[in-house]
């Protein structure tokens, strides 16, 4: 019988590309690989074998959720920042409620863009996400 945990990676196997570039934090590239990676059929008893041997495959639970300022925002950092380290700054969004991925999708409420931003920038303004420099994301993220 296949328990709860591994139908995880057995939806995960049977999964289309749009059906994992739809998780969240998961982009194009990697969709495709993980796509690709189970469509191949020398890889799936490498899976088995992982089972066999104990590993189990579970869905992580989501983070209970803080009340705060950005409760509800998602944001995607990208680019070099300047004034903070990228975990600073991921942990001020958390503690004031938002969430942190790390990829643009329609759900993404704001785009922080550093220097040289690459195609996240590009993806953000495709799809009218926000974006921050980082004055902006300052301004939003004080804790007065």
């Amino acid at each position: 019988m296949v328990g709860r945990s591994d139908q995880v990676v057995d939806r995960l196997i049977q999964a289309t590309k749009e059906d994992v570039v739809a998780i969240d934090g998961v982009g194009p590239k990697i969709a495709e690989a993980i796509v690709e990676y189970f469509a191949d059929d020398a890889n799936r008893p490498v899976i088995e074998r992982l089972r066999t041997a104990g590993l189990r495959f579970e869905q992580e639970q989501a983070a209970p959720a803080h009340d705060g300022p950005l409760s509800g925002k998602t944001f995607v950092l990208t680019g070099r920042l300047d004034r903070s380290s990228r975990s600073e700054i991921e942990s001020r969004i958390k503690r004031l409620g938002g969430v942190v991925t790390s990829s643009v999708t329609k759900k993404t409420s704001y785009l922080v863009a550093g220097e040289e931003p690459g195609s996240k920038l590009e993806k953000a303004k495709q799809l009218g996400v926000p974006i921050l420099d980082e004055d902006e994301l300052e301004a939003l993220t004080r804790d007065d």
